[in-house]
């Protein structure tokens, strides 16, 4: 019988450069509807189909949050990610992300209520977005707070939609674009945390390997929302029964 024996951990350093590179390989800027979106090549309806369906992962996130905090036997951790269901959900006069997404919404033309109810989006959006969802409420706490990593990515790809959209889209104003550059900020220090906590409580090699995955998983979470909008609404005919016609 031959013994197993665990590979060695990686170096922080190690360990952080392999979770960058599941950004630099797979993050969804990648993607052909994202280049479109920011490039100006999409029209106001295949826009608004967009932003109706990302309105499904707003509206998801501090639902896996509180799913996150609810396992999370650390006061620190649970102290430290109540903000995040706060900086969606809004708390008095701060109205939070979710309310800033529906603003976007509104500017396109979109009814409230509609964008709300979720009707319209499409079902492979739902299902990718509960199963982000999911998979943070069933991992183990450490691989669940490693999906949050493609924070790690977030901002550029907000700089670039600030920019390209503004630039492109005359349908698109300032007041729209408040969502992206509050995340500007917000983004960089939930990482930062994540990312510190991650490396503190992965402890072994195995561990380390899950957390990747875990960003990799996400990554493909992303990606598939962007999937089904190009298959739906770039090529033709696609649009399934029930989705947002626009």
């Amino acid at each position: 019988m031959t013994e197993w024996t665990e590979a060695p951990k990686l170096s922080a350093q190690d360990f952080e450069a392999a979770i960058r590179a599941v950004g630099a390989e797979r993050y969804h800027d990648k993607h052909p509807f994202h280049k479109m979106l920011h490039g100006g090549k999409l029209n106001k309806g295949q826009v608004a189909a967009w932003a109706l369906n990302r309105y499904c992962y707003q509206e998801a996130v501090p639902r896996k949050d509180a799913a996150l905090i609810a396992r999370a036997e650390s006061r620190e951790l649970r102290r430290e990610w109540v903000h995040r269901i706060l900086d969606h959900d809004g708390l008095a006069d701060e109205p939070g992300g979710i309310e800033r997404w529906l603003v976007l919404t509104d500017g396109l033309g979109l009814d409230r209520d509609y964008v709300v109810s979720k009707r319209g989006a499409l079902p492979a959006t739902r299902f990718a977005v509960e199963a982000y969802v999911r998979f943070v409420a069933i991992e183990p706490l450490t691989v669940a707070v490693a999906s949050s990593l493609t924070e790690l990515f977030a901002p550029k790809i907000h700089r670039e939609r600030i920019s390209g959209m503004l630039e492109n889209y005359d349908f698109i104003g300032e007041e729209v674009m408040a969502y992206f550059r509050r995340r500007l900020v917000q983004a960089p220090d939930d990482a930062a945390f994540a990312l510190d906590y991650i490396k503190q409580h992965a402890r072994t090699r195995t561990e380390q390997e899950a957390c990747v995955d875990a960003v990799r998983f996400k990554c493909n979470v992303l990606w598939a929302q962007l999937d089904a909008l190009h298959h739906a609404y770039v090529e033709p005919g696609n649009i399934p029964p029930g989705a947002f016609r626009p």
